[in-house]
């Protein structure tokens, strides 16, 4: 859109937005391995209205808000040796117009709730994202994603203020976790209606 005003004679700067994109995608947290960087932010993901259910005082269309999305972004990464995975899955990462920088996104279900599509498909949570060597067939380090305190703390109320909100957002985010000790990785499989999202329903 920024693009489609420049051309239209309207001079528009992508850093002017860029306290709006922090805003709206919000980054969970970053890790550094050597040359590569992992960084993981909040991504959008469409919930789904299910069909009418009886409720209390009349008829109730829910929605399916189990599902979440994550933005992963590697760069410095080696070409044929370096895979990003997620709970052992590697990402179909995507080039971006940075140099060395590539993208990708994760679908999972965050909770199970009483009404939802795909019922039978359990919580895929913590996401465990590695930095994979697939020289030796191990995890040189990765990160820990909660979709809840890792503690299990419950709120009982709102945040205060945004400076609140980003404690809470931040401790669900761990620098640690990496899967330990050898392992064989799903190669990145990359699906023609979404080339750049690995959906962890379909894996």
């Amino acid at each position: 859109m920024i693009a489609d005003l420049d051309r239209a004679g309207f001079p528009f700067r992508l850093d002017w937005f860029t306290a709006q994109y922090d805003f709206r995608f919000p980054r969970y947290g970053t890790v550094r391995y050597g040359d590569v960087e992992i960084e993981v932010r909040h991504a959008l993901e469409p919930w789904p209205v299910l069909g009418e259910e009886p409720g209390a005082g009349g008829t109730a269309r829910y929605v399916d808000s189990s599902l979440e999305r994550l933005q992963v972004k590697a760069s410095g990464l080696t070409p044929g040796r370096h895979w990003v995975t997620c709970n052992g899955r590697a990402l179909p990462l995507a080039a971006t117009s940075t140099a060395g920088a590539e993208v990708a996104g994760v679908r999972y279900r965050a909770w199970q709730p009483a009404a939802c599509l795909h019922p039978t498909i359990g919580v895929h949570t913590p996401l465990v994202l590695d930095l994979y060597d697939t020289w030796s067939g191990r995890a040189l380090g990765g990160c820990t994603y909660h979709v809840a305190h890792p503690a299990g703390r419950h709120y009982e109320a709102f945040p205060v203020n945004a400076r609140e909100a980003e404690s809470r957002r931040l401790s669900r985010f761990e620098p640690i976790g990496h899967t330990p000790g050898a392992y064989a990785a799903t190669p990145p499989r990359v699906d023609p209606e979404h080339p750049s999202t690995l959906d962890l329903r379909r894996v």
